[in-house]
């Protein structure tokens, strides 16, 4: 498949998990939780089977890394290529608390680092797709909108004013420490992947990160910011350091910024 194919496979099977979990959300679900006290619901599930589905038809040799099941040996993973790297329902939270922030997440990976990913909003009917070398790209549905693919880039930021992202559901102490000095002139709270698409698309020009998250929780969106002109880099000592690999022997990541200026 050609990389554009693959783009549009990855999107066409984020917004079929996209109405999976907006079919729950309509009928009712329980919340349960998993061993470490993070939610888990039928709508979960339900998009991790329409993406589990969708990739086995269109990408029967490529192996999948899902957070609904993580639980393969790094012996294995390590000796992958390429695998895919799945989060159904990022966003749990925001889910589960009827806020519209919350999305699906599929990354292509390649040799350590996300190649090519597919972010879906149900709830905002948009769809970004986009990978370093590739361009990003974003279709809305609903309202009006055609549903055509337009490119999307970062924005040049102003040095006299950032507009930062922060995240609704896990404030940090140490993230208020590293703005302090910086000139920050809007604050917007977001959940989820979505951080990085507004990034992407020009809305924004940090998401610092200091708590923890694993990889399907980064690697789709990093896709799409790093195809956008962004870039999603390591905190070494409080500074930027390398690009923000995956597919590691330990799944979470550390401290990252992303950010509107490029690699390198």
């Amino acid at each position: 498949m050609t990389p554009t194919s693959v783009l549009k496979a990855l999107a066409a099977i984020a917004e079929d998990a996209g109405r999976a979990i907006m079919a729950v959300r309509g009928s009712g679900y329980t919340v349960e939780f998993k061993s470490d006290n993070s939610p888990l619901t039928q709508a979960d599930l339900a998009a991790n089977n329409a993406i589990m589905q969708g990739l086995a038809r269109h990408f029967p040799d490529v192996p999948v890394l899902s957070e609904e099941g993580a639980a393969i040996a790094y012996a294995e993973r390590a000796a992958w290529p390429r695998l895919f790297i799945v989060d159904p329902l990022d966003g749990t939270k925001e889910f589960v608390k009827d806020l519209g922030e919350f999305c699906v997440c599929i990354a292509l990976a390649k040799d350590g680092f996300p190649a090519c990913g597919a972010v879906h909003v149900p709830v905002w009917g948009k769809t970004y797709v986009g990978g370093l070398g590739l361009g990003a790209f974003l279709r809305e549905t609903g309202d009006g909108q055609t549903g055509a693919w337009r490119a999307i880039g970062v924005r040049q930021p102003d040095p006299m004013g950032l507009t930062v992202l922060v995240s609704r559901s896990h404030p940090d102490p140490v993230l208020e420490a590293y703005l302090a000095d910086k000139p920050v002139r809007e604050r917007i709270t977001a959940g989820s992947a979505l951080k990085f698409c507004l990034v992407a698309e020009g809305k924004a020009d940090l998401y610092p990160r200091f708590n923890p998250t694993r990889e399907w929780d980064t690697a789709a969106a990093q896709a799409v910011l790093e195809g956008a002109g962004g870039s999603v880099v390591r905190f070494v000592n409080a500074v930027p350091g390398e690009r923000l690999p995956v597919n590691k022997r330990d799944l979470y990541n550390g401290p990252f910024l992303a950010s509107a200026r490029p690699l390198g």
